[in-house]
């Protein structure tokens, strides 16, 4: 796949930016959903993309697959493509700081949203426009391949010889059983995430400004349009603030992510009245369920070291039942790393490894939290999360079932080759981490092995939800010009991973706008 850096003509430091300046639409984050959108509206109209990031097109550990779990792991306070903080459940997650956002620093699943998705999502979709909107993003950034390594191919025999079933070989459906999915890395490696959409924008249109932190979004009223959005004001690394407003019949759409968006409405006023008043924000909007119904789909995993030399790296291969997904990961782990506790809570031994890991996603979690600014200034500051993991008892059993899922793959003949032998010839799993309950029908055991090795999917979404926060057309309600496209609308995360419809769905709304215009 060729690899095209075009878009690097439409990208500007936010130091260059002039102090006022005006545009169709300002698209605020330049994450997996921000860019796709901004490109689709670039076709006809003048575009500011803005993203807090920096721009990864040289960084190794962002393009290269041997890289993807350093890429995840090597994080700063600063400028690090991931930037890593921890829930008020004490658990470690990221979210992406680049341009590109989440794309740039996954593992490059590429799977459809499940059908489920679209009925529960409370959003008003063009079932057309889905299809040719996914077709527009594959055909761009996305290896289709039924090509896949030891690891992944064991993996594969051992979720059918469990019982996962049916083998549905290649496909981007969403399909119960087991899959080969798509992968935004390449045959040689390379990453090609959201930000290579950003090739297909017509240039003179989009202006794209990186290092741009948007601090609040700016309102006006008047007695016969009522409540709209004018404007945002984002601050450059050297502190300066500049204003970027719209123009007649443009919007700003706020696509910062699940973190970002409801942090910035907050920020700019619009928020429950209490909490706003306790933070002395003035009210712009009140607006009560802004920051609320925050979900995480809490995943835990088992982890193992080969008895043998293993470089295969990535991840392919996923299997689908109702309530649960199971996928793998392989690669060399820096274990050195401060945040290694995400891909391997308790515990983790000081030193770099090969690994193998299996690991479960819950569908539909039912216990979700909500969200707290850490400043009510600062926009640079993370969000206090609170996902209140497993407080609805019925995720730990889901969780349980999907372990024992694992379990039984465990005791495939495929995965026998996966085990080290003692002194005494006695052969076992070496595991890194926890180890599974040797008693697997023991709902209390493995309930707190769910508790011991909670980490995180990275795939959070709520806080700005549809039908409670936007409409089915995602215009926040109450507001003109003002709508939000991003994972922070999901009443569910699609499919077994989202970045697939995460970029359908800013391409999806990019084209529903034009023709809404066009037809206007």
């Amino acid at each position: 796949m060729h690899r095209d850096s075009s878009y690097l003509q439409s990208v500007y430091n936010a130091t260059e930016s002039p102090s006022e300046e005006v545009y169709d639409y300002i698209v605020v984050g330049g994450g997996t959903a921000g860019c796709p959108l901004a490109t689709t509206l670039s076709a006809n109209y003048s575009v500011l993309l803005l993203e807090r990031g920096g721009v990864a097109f040289n960084n190794p550990n962002v393009l290269l697959e041997e890289n993807l779990i350093a890429n995840l792991l090597q994080v700063d306070d600063i400028d690090s493509p991931a930037q890593a903080f921890t829930s008020e459940d004490g658990v470690l997650n990221a979210r992406g700081r680049v341009l590109g956002g989440g794309s740039m620093i996954n593992f490059g699943v590429y799977s459809r949203a499940d059908e489920d998705f679209y009925n529960e999502s409370g959003i008003d979709w063009n079932m057309s426009i889905v299809k040719s909107a996914y077709e527009w993003v594959e055909e761009a950034i996305v290896t289709e391949t039924d090509q896949i390594n030891s690891w992944q191919t064991s993996v594969k025999r051992a979720l059918l010889q469990s019982g996962i079933r049916p083998d549905n070989g290649f496909t981007l459906d969403h399909l119960q059983g087991t899959k080969i999915f798509g992968s935004t890395f390449d045959r040689t490696g390379r990453r090609h995430g959201a930000v290579e959409l950003l090739n297909k924008a017509k240039k003179k249109n989009l202006r794209v400004v990186v290092h741009a932190t948007v601090e609040r979004v700016v309102f006006a009223s008047n007695t016969s349009l009522g409540l709209s959005a004018i404007g945002v004001i984002y601050r450059d690394t050297n502190g300066n603030s500049h204003v970027a407003r719209i123009r007649e019949k443009g919007e700003i759409i706020l696509s910062a992510g699940t973190l970002g968006s409801p942090q910035l409405l907050l920020m700019s006023g619009v928020g429950p009245r209490s909490y706003l008043s306790s933070l002395n924000i003035p009210i712009v909007y009140e607006q009560p369920f802004i920051g609320q119904f925050m979900t995480d789909n809490p995943r835990s995993l088992i982890s193992i070291t080969p008895p043998f030399p293993l470089d295969d790296i990535g991840s392919r291969v996923a299997g689908i039942t109702k309530s649960f997904y199971i996928e793998a990961v392989s690669g060399m782990v820096p274990f050195s790393s401060p945040v290694s506790p995400i891909l391997f809570p308790d515990p983790y031994p000081p030193l770099n490894l090969t690994v193998l890991s299996i690991y479960e996603k819950l569908s539909r979690p039912l216990s979700t939290g909500f969200l707290r600014l850490a400043s009510p200034t600062n926009a640079s500051l993370t969000p206090i999360v609170h996902f209140n993991y497993y407080n609805d008892t019925r995720d730990l059993s889901q969780c349980a079932n999907a372990m024992r899922a694992i379990g039984k793959m465990l005791r495939t003949q495929i995965m026998q080759q996966y085990k080290s032998m003692d002194q005494h010839g006695q052969r076992y799993f070496k595991f890194v981490g926890q180890a599974l309950p040797q008693n697997q029908f023991d709902d209390e055991a493995m309930g707190e092995f769910c508790r011991k090795t909670l980490s995180t999917f990275y795939h959070y979404h709520g806080g700005c939800l549809a039908q409670k926060v936007v409409n089915s057309h995602l215009k926040v309600t109450g507001i003109n010009a003002l709508r939000v496209v991003d994972g922070s609308t999901f009443v569910v995360s699609p499919g077994t991973n989202p970045q697939a419809t995460l970029m359908m769905f800013g391409r999806h709304i990019g084209v529903k706008i034009l023709e809404e215009r066009n037809a206007n």
